[in-house]
């Protein structure tokens, strides 16, 4: 009969451990929250100006640019939907989205190897237009937004730096998956050579 092996314990979540997680992870979270931080600023300063500024529907250009209106403007419009005005009346839907994604990447962040630098710059950007969205859906229960292009959805800066995330992860993808392949086909490749004899080494000499 076989002797019953003892139940094996839970990692417990003590203080000590909290301080050795803090140690080895303040420099990625220095990274995270100091450039998000910057975009979330960002955000918000040029939302406040646009809502202090421009009535609701209004334009704006500054006179030097005023040829560019028919293709671009400040134009202060809101939603209550997801980026670039899509899925309206989703304030609260989307609310704990934005909490459930920044937790996600809080996380996970400093498990993300730093040589995987497009990854975590593109973390970093998608941090803070969540966040950035985040605090106009709880202070205002709608986002302000003003960067209209043609007839393209009027946006913010936190959409934008969505979407360039969006963009840089994509493309640090196929670049690592690329990089990748090279490195396995030149290894195939460096297999696939014939070894010469120890006997014809020897003769040579």
């Amino acid at each position: 009969m076989d002797t019953p092996q003892p139940a094996m314990q839970a990692k417990r979540f003590t203080f000590g451990a909290v301080l050795t997680f803090i140690r080895k992870s303040w420099r990625d979270y220095l990274f995270l929250f100091l450039l998000a931080g910057v975009i979330i600023a960002l955000d918000q300063w040029t939302k406040y100006l646009v809502r202090t500024n421009i009535p609701l529907a209004g334009d704006w250009l500054p006179s030097w640019l005023a040829w560019l209106a028919p293709y671009a403007r400040i134009r202060y419009w809101y939603n209550s939907g997801a980026a670039f005005g899509i899925f309206q009346e989703g304030n609260l839907i989307f609310s704990i989205l934005a909490v459930i994604v920044a937790c996600l990447i809080v996380y996970y962040f400093p498990r993300v190897s730093r040589e995987d630098w497009w990854l975590r710059l593109a973390m970093s950007m998608q941090l803070a237009g969540a966040l950035g969205n985040l605090i106009d859906r709880i202070m205002f229960k709608h986002v302000t937004d003003f960067i209209s292009v043609g007839n393209f959805a009027v946006f913010n800066v936190a959409d934008s730096s969505i979407s360039v995330g969006v963009a840089i992860l994509v493309l640090g993808v196929w670049i690592k998956e690329n990089a990748d392949k090279k490195k396995a086909a030149a290894a195939k490749a460096a297999e696939a050579e014939p070894v010469a004899p120890k006997g014809d080494e020897a003769k040579g000499e």
